[in-house]
């Protein structure tokens, strides 16, 4: 009886012990997950405190640029966030921190959550090729949104790709995905031939059936992107299309060409070499070296990535018309392009070339990890936040808006000198925000 008592007995120990460990893992895991997400939620809300701060960074920096002769446009601080930021970060970004500036911070008190930290990556959304500007119902939109989609894809080093069949079984041609892209966003449903040439562009018929002859049939959006992976529903967007023209490198979204929250122009001075070289070509001269000669295309490319890689993140090209004038063999950029064999641009319309061009950024992606270590456990919350800056205030103007509605409420303004009704304390919603406005949030 006794051996019998305590052979159940070490059953009963065993079970309660499993138990008890399995909701203390539990418990502790929910525990980190929490503060693995606000560690995520603070690099959010640091970095938009950085892209507030660099109109103050760029004015610092201004006696510097007359005396080396250079016009900062704006300063890309967001390349440097990680670094920047490495104090709020826990043990490892205070020690890249502290070995990049030399500063102590020993004495430093309440930066960052204690045992937690956060792996930061932000990307220029204005760097890359909008892919939600055929969504406009004008037709010049839409022309415009073509020729850079044909100069990002219809390079004759493709043209194997395009020949075999995609991973639904389907063939497809480059003004077929073309069209698809621009049909799936726009108003209408008038099938875009994507031949921004043609005369009979306007008068193509309507869009076809595709979508609902799939074995899963859905219909076509007619309305802008909200996210990147809507992409995968458009037709001819494969794994291989992905991979060639969307993002080369699935975890880096650095490599990223296209986005679908851009302002509408492209930063040429943060635009990953292969969407310049689309820029570039799309209001060139037919049967432009640089557009059809693969290898005059692979020497653009590693040229901007090498003087890329020499700026240090520093802008190249100061305005709009510094780019035009590299593409067309001139200047200390273009010469250096003509001296590594590639061919000048010649350009159909400098002005409409001049429209797609811009040299600061104002639309951002957020990539925040954030992460707790405990033990050989390591817990994650990833955050994707897109924050748009246009509009933005400067830092503090939340706070004289509130003051002036305190003087305003005790009768001690003047009217004319009131806030407006949308900064009223009625409609705090409508207040502008220094951080800027949040497009698209995603947490994982």
């Amino acid at each position: 009886m006794v051996l019998g008592a305590l052979a159940i007995l070490t059953v009963m120990l065993t079970e309660f012990q499993d138990a008890t460990s399995a909701e203390l893992g539990s418990s502790l895991a929910a525990r980190d997950q929490v503060r693995a997400e606000y560690a995520s939620k603070s690099a959010v809300n640091l970095s938009r405190l950085l892209f507030a701060s660099e109109p103050t960074i760029r004015k610092a920096l201004s006696p510097l640029g007359q005396l080396t002769g250079m016009n900062f446009p704006q300063i890309p601080v967001w390349e440097y966030s990680d670094i920047i930021l490495g104090p709020f970060s826990g043990d490892d970004g205070s020690e890249v921190f502290k070995a990049v500036s030399g500063m102590k911070l020993d004495g430093a008190r309440n930066l960052g959550l204690e045992g937690a930290g956060f792996e930061l990556v932000i990307v220029d959304e204005d760097s890359k090729l909008n892919l939600n500007l055929g969504s406009k119902a004008d037709s010049f939109s839409q022309q415009r949104m073509a020729e850079q989609i044909l100069a990002l894809i219809g390079g004759t080093q493709y043209a194997e790709m395009f020949q075999a069949l995609d991973d639904r079984g389907q063939q497809n041609d480059v003004q077929t995905v073309c069209g698809a892209v621009i049909d799936w966003s726009d108003p209408n449903t008038d099938f875009n031939p994507c031949d921004p040439r043609s005369e009979t562009n306007k008068s193509a018929g309507s869009e076809d059936g595709y979508y609902q002859l799939l074995e899963r049939p859905y219909q076509r959006k007619n309305a802008p992107y909200d996210s990147l992976e809507e992409l995968h529903l458009v037709r001819g967007i494969d794994e291989r299309f992905w991979q060639t023209f969307v993002q080369s490198d699935p975890d880096d979204p650095k490599t990223r060409n296209v986005t679908v929250w851009g302002s509408g122009s492209l930063n040429v001075n943060a635009a990953t070499p292969m969407a310049l070289l689309a820029l570039a070509c799309h209001k060139a001269v037919p049967d432009t070296p640089l557009c059809t000669d693969p290898q005059q295309a692979m020497q653009f490319i590693s040229t901007l990535s090498l003087l890329k890689g020499f700026q240090q993140g520093m802008p190249i090209f100061t305005s709009p018309g510094a780019f035009i004038t590299a593409i067309q063999g001139k200047g200390s950029v273009g010469k250096m392009m003509v001296g590594m064999g590639i061919t000048p641009v010649k350009l159909l319309s400098e002005s409409e070339v001049q429209k797609a061009v811009a040299v600061e950024s104002r639309v951002f992606s957020i990539y925040a990890t954030g992460y707790v270590k405990s033990g050989k456990r390591k817990t994650t919350s990833r955050i994707h936040a897109v924050v748009d800056m246009r509009g933005a205030p400067p830092p503090g103007t939340a706070e004289q808006f509130a003051k002036l509605q305190q003087l305003k409420d005790a009768g001690l303004l003047d009217p004319s000198q009131a806030p407006a009704q949308g900064d009223s304390k009625d409609n705090p919603y409508l207040t502008p925000s220094p951080g800027g406005t949040i497009l698209y949030y995603r947490l994982d």
